[in-house]
């Protein structure tokens, strides 16, 4: 099967070698008819109407967030909220838990490997509230350092960190770390950014044991301007609300209102509704294809990739992360010599080859690897050997204009 045919920007950019996935992936057909619909068939406001298209368009809001819990094995769908982005969804988090629970004698963990929109909240949130910021270090081979007993106490309120990362490619083991921070302190509230996960890996949230898990559409075949909050009802229940206006509140008087409950007491106002609904395709297609398959399918991918820059280009190319496969995901970060990562991903956009290049909004990350910025090529379903071999062939012609 050629999955590329499923994917109309490739029809309409013949030739193109999208490595940018990690950034946000391309989106099937499916995806895009199922959008086209909700704005051409049922295009109103959901919750509000007693009409028959506006209940249709909650219907399929609705069911969006009953194939996303399954997908997750949430125990209900009144654990997924749906937000714009991953970003948001961690803000929300630190926002309406956070905030509430930290004070200036607790102790808030993440790790050196985190996107920026897993480092920066809960590093303000230090500085505000006045609690003590540790972060976790890792060791040369991109892997996080085997020391959570020294860095989370029974002080630490919060540790957040990163299911896969979007530079190392690193595939942390949650569950494991999981079990020993809650060995240390059964109170403490673990935070996953899985937004270089769910896309990937088969995720079951109650498996893993954390409290909160939060992830994008738009990174697993779906529309932008979703994101998706996992969390446990009873500490949903118990958080404060991120924003507040229309549609999360039962009853407002004078002196007092009543909010709903989850997830709707998070999702004030009017949603991404026809992205939301989009979002449900996205999902069965990755059913479709089966997350066992999708991951083993890019392990190879990056094998194949690894291997190749090291036998064309030896020593001048330096690859951040793991050199097993088994332990990273659909992404290759590097330096290539001298060559400024904005000249290289220059050059290879003459030759249709799509690929990120900076600190991937992990800056404390490229610090601490001694790089002020790198090239990041990241594979998803759509890719194939073939695109690989053009990669090099792109590299190689780097070479050539900008010289050894």
């Amino acid at each position: 099967m050629n999955i590329k045919q499923d994917f109309p920007i490739f029809k309409n950019n013949p030739g193109l070698v999208y490595l940018d996935s990690t950034a946000t992936s391309l989106k099937p057909r499916s995806v895009i008819d199922k959008a086209v619909e909700y704005y051409s068939q049922y295009s109103a406001n959901i919750f509000r109407g007693v009409y028959k298209i506006s209940e249709k368009a909650t219907q399929e809001y609705e069911d969006t967030r009953r194939v996303v819990s399954e997908f997750i094995k949430a125990k209900s769908e009144n654990e997924v909220v749906f937000t714009r982005n991953t970003t948001e969804s961690i803000n929300l988090i630190a926002y309406g838990l956070g905030r509430k629970i930290v004070d200036g004698n607790d102790e808030i963990v993440t790790s050196i490997m985190e996107h920026h929109s897993n480092f920066v909240p809960w590093q303000q949130l230090a500085f505000e509230n006045g609690a003590a910021l540790k972060v976790i270090d890792i060791d040369e081979d991109g892997y996080l350092l085997k020391n959570i007993n020294r860095v989370v106490t029974k002080r630490s309120k919060i540790l957040a960190l990163t299911y896969a990362s979007n530079v190392l490619g690193t595939i942390n083991p949650i569950k494991n770390i999981v079990r020993e921070a809650k060995k240390i302190n059964p109170e403490i509230i673990v935070v996953v950014d899985a937004a270089q996960a769910v896309p990937h890996l088969k995720v079951d949230v109650q498996d893993l044991g954390c409290d909160f898990l939060a992830f994008s559409s738009h990174k697993m075949l779906g529309p932008t301007g979703v994101g998706v909050v996992w969390g446990k009802e009873k500490t949903l229940k118990d958080m404060f609300p991120f924003m507040y206006g229309g549609e999360m509140i039962d009853e407002v008087y004078v002196d007092r209102t009543v909010f709903k409950e989850p997830p709707h007491k998070f999702e004030a106002g009017t949603p991404s509704i026809g992205e939301v609904i989009a979002f449900k395709e996205a999902v069965s297609y990755l059913n479709s294809l089966g997350m066992d398959k999708v991951r083993e399918h890019e392990r190879r991918l990056v094998q194949f990739c690894l291997q190749e820059l090291s036998n064309q280009f030896g020593d001048r190319i330096k690859i951040f992360g793991p050199t097993n496969s088994e332990d990273r995901g659909g992404v290759v970060a590097f330096e290539f010599g001298r060559f400024h990562p904005h000249d290289v991903a220059s050059i290879l956009d003459e030759e249709g080859i799509a690929v990120r290049a900076g600190h991937h909004c992990a800056m404390p990350l490229h610090t601490r690897l001694g790089a002020s910025a790198s090239v990041r090529a990241s594979f998803y379903i759509y890719n194939d050997e073939s695109d690989v071999e053009k990669f090099i062939k792109g590299l190689k012609k780097v070479e050539n204009v900008l010289g050894k």
